[in-house]
């Protein structure tokens, strides 16, 4: 999706000031994010208690071939779309654990939405920069945006995936 929607922007206006553009490919990761969130909201409880091996061991394996994939996949399109989607997956399931799938489906949206609307700043030059917490925001090379999207997951699997 990130390399069909090219360059397009989208005009999204700040509270700071100003509109932003960001490209299409900022909002692509909500669309694995979906996908992860709906596959982990199956209701097949029959098939997982006469499973072999424990399907949260699966699901486990299944969120890291998505971050591992996502990093793949960001060798094309850039790796802040990578963080990104790593992000994201954290905060949903951090969400899902807390309230539910859909709740967690929406929060990776309303997290990149809450970024480009509130965590733009600009100086008196007219430059952009983001907020401390904007982590979506940051530039792929960004080392601390690495370490808080890295700990954000760990969490998420520390806490684990709860069974519906």
């Amino acid at each position: 999706m990130c390399l069909l929607a090219g360059k397009s922007e989208v005009p999204v206006p700040s509270i700071t000031s100003g509109m932003g553009n960001p490209q299409l490919a900022f909002f692509t990761p909500v669309l694995a994010i979906v996908a992860v969130m709906y596959c982990l909201d199956r209701r097949i409880g029959q098939a997982e208690t006469t499973a072999v091996q424990p399907v949260s061991t699966l699901d486990r394996g299944m969120v890291t071939a998505t971050a591992v994939l996502a990093h793949l996949a960001g060798l094309l399109v850039g790796m802040d779309i990578a963080r990104n989607t790593v992000l994201l997956l954290a905060v949903a399931l951090l969400i899902r654990r807390l309230i539910n799938e859909a709740a967690a489906t929406a929060a990776g949206l309303m997290l990149l939405v809450l970024n480009l609307v509130a965590g733009r700043t600009y100086d008196p030059d007219g430059l952009v920069s983001q907020a401390w917490w904007a982590i979506a925001l940051y530039p792929a090379d960004n080392f601390s945006a690495w370490l808080a999207t890295a700990a954000v997951l760990a969490l998420a699997l520390l806490l684990g995936i709860p069974r519906r």
